[in-house]
């Protein structure tokens, strides 16, 4: 049964046998570039997760919870509407921005579903969640926005450092705009599974199914750890700064 279904988006249980459990799936367009008022439309979804997992008696909430998101198509996300970042400036980068921090350090544990490409602001999304499945025969994982000529702000580059340990990769990913197979993405660590394209959702509900009791009682500890485990990304997106490089400026 789904409990938001709109244009944009559908979240769902998809097992109530664990209402703990929940599936986000990404319907804006084609490629699923994130704009304002998509934005505001997950951030939305995300506050019905939040207020749902209140509500969930003692004996399901030991249980723990989890959510996936995922997509259908050629496309996970194709990042950011540009045109609309570029002319809305902050009002469009803030709420952006604030949305992934959430995400970053939300409650329970998330399994991104990678079903087709995931680029630049789709990479950021993907790189917000704690694991990622991804299909392996087909789909690229990349940040290109070195080669559509657009620098990363403060928060964004955190997001992306705090998932890639690796610096040689984390070289080919922010300055080459290298496009990461998924073979590529599992040797680099971008993400944990490489599975067919028909298991790619099954994988996300096997990882989330186990993972779920690390979120027992429902208490904030995820939310905690995950705060200072990504601290300095968290801080940065939360700050909203979106001068790239401006620190500069202040030597």
């Amino acid at each position: 049964m789904s409990l938001i279904n709109i244009e944009s988006l559908r979240l769902t249980n998809p097992d109530p046998s664990r209402p703990g459990v929940f599936l986000l799936e990404l319907n804006n367009g084609a490629e699923n570039r994130f704009t304002t008022q998509f934005v505001a439309e997950i951030g939305q979804a995300l506050d019905y997760v939040d207020q749902a997992l209140d509500r969930i008696g003692s004996e399901e909430a030991a249980r723990g919870g989890a959510l996936i998101t995922t997509s259908t198509g050629k496309f996970y996300s194709n990042g950011l509407a540009i045109e609309a970042a570029m002319q809305e400036g902050d009002t469009f980068y803030v709420p952006y921005l604030r949305m992934l921090a959430r995400l970053l350090t939300f409650r329970v544990p998330t399994v991104a579903a990678i079903n087709g490409h995931a680029f630049a602001g789709g990479c950021m999304f993907a790189m917000a969640h704690d694991f990622r499945i991804m299909r392996a025969d087909r789909g690229w994982i990349a940040m290109n926005e070195v080669d559509i000529g657009i620098p990363l702000i403060a928060g964004m580059a955190a997001i992306v450092k705090c998932k890639v340990s690796d610096a040689g990769h984390a070289r080919d990913c922010l300055l080459t705009g290298h496009r990461f197979t998924a073979a590529d993405a599992l040797a680099a660590r971008f993400i944990d599974r490489a599975v067919p394209g028909d298991k790619v959702l099954d994988a996300a509900f096997e990882l989330a199914v186990k993972f779920a009791p690390k979120a027992s009682g429902l208490t904030p500890k995820v939310h905690l750890i995950k705060a200072e485990l990504y601290r300095e990304a968290a801080v940065l997106l939360l700050a909203g700064g979106t001068d790239p490089g401006g620190y500069f400026a202040k030597l």
